[in-house]
């Protein structure tokens, strides 16, 4: 059974940062390409960041680039996103995803590859 699990959000003032924590199981994770994504109330989901399972090519959207850092640890089936210089728009569900065998790691960021799964989410809130 495939099990997606993040943590680590919460409420942050404007400028603070946040360290997102995606963990799994249930399929071979060195084979699979995960994303982070994220849902503010109102608005479709979008692609936030992605790194591939091949060699760790990494996908930013324009809105976040420079701020937020993608990482996966592959012996503890893990995936990171470091927030720093968070903004309110920001504000958002934030889920991982992944899929296998996925090279084009900004196929999937931009849902053109659609993730096979979902975890359930974490709020992060940027206000003062």
């Amino acid at each position: 059974q495939v099990q997606l699990v993040e943590s680590g959000g919460g409420l942050v003032q404007p400028g603070g940062s946040l360290r997102l924590s995606c963990t799994s199981s249930g399929f071979t994770f060195n084979y699979n390409t995960i994303g982070w994504f994220r849902q503010a109330p109102g608005k479709e989901r979008e692609g936030v960041s992605c790194i591939s399972y091949r060699d760790n090519i990494t996908y930013y959207a324009d809105s976040v680039k420079g701020r937020f850092a993608i990482s996966r640890d592959n012996a503890k089936r893990t995936v990171y996103l470091q927030m720093n210089s968070l903004k309110p728009e920001d504000t958002a569900v934030y889920y991982c995803a992944t899929r296998s065998f996925v090279t084009a790691v900004q196929t999937m960021c931009e849902l053109t590859t659609k993730p096979q799964y979902w975890g359930q989410g974490t709020q992060v809130t940027v206000s003062s």
